[in-house]
This record gives C-alpha cells, sequence and structure tokens, in this order.
C-alpha cells in the first residue's frame, strides 16, 4: 500500500520543492496538495492521509493549531522558515520539523523516519541507539517559550536541564529558565555530541562535568543523579569525551 500523502503550504514554490523531492521516494502517492489548513481539512474528511507535510505559519490558521483541532491527525513533518515553532512542533508528535529551505539531505532522513514508522524492516533494532536529528541553526542555539516570548539560549550557555514535573528548568551560566516543556522534547532539540540524558529528569552538558562517580555526576559544585538505566551509556560517553 503507498503512502497517501497530503501538502499543505501557502507557497507554491515549497510545495514544487517537496513534490521534487518526493519523486525519489516510490512507496509515497501525492494524493493531494493545497494551500491552506481549511482545504486541507475538507482533504483529510474525504480521503485517508498517512503523511501530512504541514507549513506552520499560514494565512487564517497556523498548522500547529490545525493539528490540535483533528481528532486523528496523520503523521506530520513540519516545514517552515521559523526556528521558534520547533519545540510546539515536537510537543505535538511530529515525525520531524524541517527548516526552509530545505535540502534534500535532511528531507532523505524525515523519510527515513517515516519509513521506520510504517514498515517494519526499517526500524532499528532494540540495541541501537534513536538517532535524534538537531533543530538549532549554525550558531547553536534554540529557542524556549518564556512567559509568552521566544527566548533565545545558546546551547553552549547549559549547565543542565532538570524535568519538575510537567515543567523544564534550564540552568544556565549565569541563571535559570522555566518553561512548560517534556524534558524528551527538548533532548531532541539539543546537540546529541554535546548533551547527555544521565536520568528520567536529568539532561546534563558534556563539557560542563567536572567529575563523576558511579551514582552522580557534578556540575558548578552540584551533584546530579546518575538513573540506573542510563549507567552504562553515561560510562561510555565520559569516558569518550
Amino acid at each position: 500500500m503507498p503512502l497517501r500523502t497530503l501538502i499543505v503550504d501557502d507557497e507554491p514554490h515549497a510545495i514544487e520543492v517537496i513534490e521534487k523531492y518526493l519523486t525519489n521516494f516510490p512507496e509515497v502517492e501525492i494524493s493531494g496538495r493545497c494551500h491552506n489548513a481549511i482545504r486541507a481539512a475538507e482533504i483529510i474528511r474525504s480521503a485517508k492521509i498517512d503523511l501530512l507535510f504541514l507549513d506552520i505559519k499560514m494565512p487564517a490558521l497556523m498548522g500547529t493549531d490545525f493539528i490540535k483541532g483533528l481528532t486523528n491527525p496523520p503523521k506530520v513533518i513540519f516545514t517552515t522558515a521559523y526556528q521558534e515553532y520547533a519545540l510546539d512542533g515536537f510537543d505535538l508528535g511530529a515525525v520531524d520539523y524541517l527548516l526552509k529551505p530545505i535540502p534534500y539531505s535532511r528531507f532523505s532522513k524525515a523519510m527515513d523516519r517515516v519509513r521506520e514508522i510504517f514498515d517494519p524492516r526499517f526500524r532499528p533494532s532494540a540495541e541501537k541507539s534513536p538517532d535524534l536529528e538537531v533543530v538549532v541553526n549554525k550558531e547553536q542555539f534554540l529557542y524556549l517559550r518564556i512567559k509568552r516570548e521566544n527566548t533565545k539560549v545558546k546551547t553552549s550557555d547549559i549547565l543542565w536541564i532538570e524535568s519538575v514535573k510537567d515543567y523544564i528548568k534550564v540552568v544556565l551560566k549565569d541563571r535559570v529558565l522555566t518553561t512548560k516543556y517534556k524534558i524528551s522534547v527538548v533532548e531532541k532539540l539539543l546537540p546529541s555530541k554535546d548533551f547527555i540524558r544521565i536520568h528520567r529528569s536529568f539532561i546534563v552538558s558534556l563539557d560542563n562535568i567536572e567529575s563523576f562517580h558511579p551514582n552522580y555526576v557534578k556540575i558548578a559544585g552540584k551533584e546530579l543523579p546518575i538513573g540506573r538505566n542510563y549507567k552504562q551509556d553515561c560510562y561510555k560517553r565520559f569516558l569518550q569525551s
């Protein structure tokens, strides 16, 4: 069965780029294309759609708000020129988040994830760690929504991130930021070569670890616990870094 795909973008050129890229994926069938979320809703109601390429910033209705309004949304890959919406995209369970202009190499990685979801043959074995793509720009920063504003944070300034119920505390060298996101969402946005998950509630900067013990790491004089399920991976990374 082909993957029935819908492309939604208010820029005709953006649709053309995705269509061109998809010609390299014979398992995909383009079932429709449109320029706004209202028309997309009509198509989804009348036909089964497996995969949705969705622009975020569109007239009348934002792509993220559109997905929130669907009872059983298809798998979605967000496409946008605005990095500040990345957290919202991943928080909605997006397969991926592509920043325009979209290079083919990055598009291909997103399609690898689609294959893993829809075709068991492409799923990694249990022994492999998931390949988490970094959604930051060349200057290595991300945006965190703090009090209705998107606050720019350099990843090099982050000491650690701590999960507190539905919130996270982002501990920087000079301040602490608190925002309502899941730690698993932010984990996907951080450069995996620079950060490591040491506990279900903690992600730490490898460069800022002062020392480590079988049960904890020390950063800025504070001991942060290493979870039992994370110890083996932590020791490997600590010794390599």
